[in-house]
């Protein structure tokens, strides 16, 4: 049986060259487990990608989104390339922020933590990760991101359009 892929949304909300990171520390068989990521998750059934991203963020954060920029889609493929059809795959709609309102309240994922942009890349966060980061910074146009990773979390390939 083919698993269906999973949806997601995920921000990188920005304040005085920082960007809000969710330290994923308190849920336990988390793929994320002690990395550094935005914030957002999994659609609810008719939820479009803004809608999620906002609903999201609210209650990871206690924040409101007053505006937002769309800026890729990453796809994701995890697992034994033995077993195609065992492998996970997620569409995350990627967004950044740089307005909002409200204050930041505690997270039941883990710790929400202002990054310097500079340090990003010092933090326990994805091989591919990376990638977006870079694009993020050089890029304004929307990208299209497909990220493939072994069963051991190793980055076997990474294709950018």
């Amino acid at each position: 049986m083919i698993k269906q892929p999973e949806i997601t949304t995920l921000c990188y909300i920005e304040k005085d060259n920082k960007y809000l990171m969710l330290h994923r520390v308190k849920k336990e068989n988390d793929i994320n487990k002690d990395k550094y990521i935005g914030v957002g998750g999994h659609f609810e059934y008719g939820e479009s990608p803004d809608e999620c991203l906002v609903r999201e963020v609210m209650e990871e954060t206690g924040l409101r989104l007053l505006n937002y920029k769309p800026r890729g889609i990453v796809t994701f493929i995890y697992g034994d390339a033995r077993y195609p059809n065992e492998r996970i795959v997620e569409y995350m709609h990627l967004y950044t922020s740089t307005e909002f309102e409200g204050r930041i309240k505690e997270c039941d994922e883990g710790c929400l933590e202002w990054i310097e942009k500079s340090e990003v890349y010092d933090l326990p966060i994805w091989e591919g990760d990376r990638i977006f980061f870079r694009l993020l910074e050089e890029r304004e146009d929307y990208f299209s991101l497909k990220l493939v990773y072994s069963e051991n979390d190793e980055l076997l390939q990474a294709e950018i359009k």
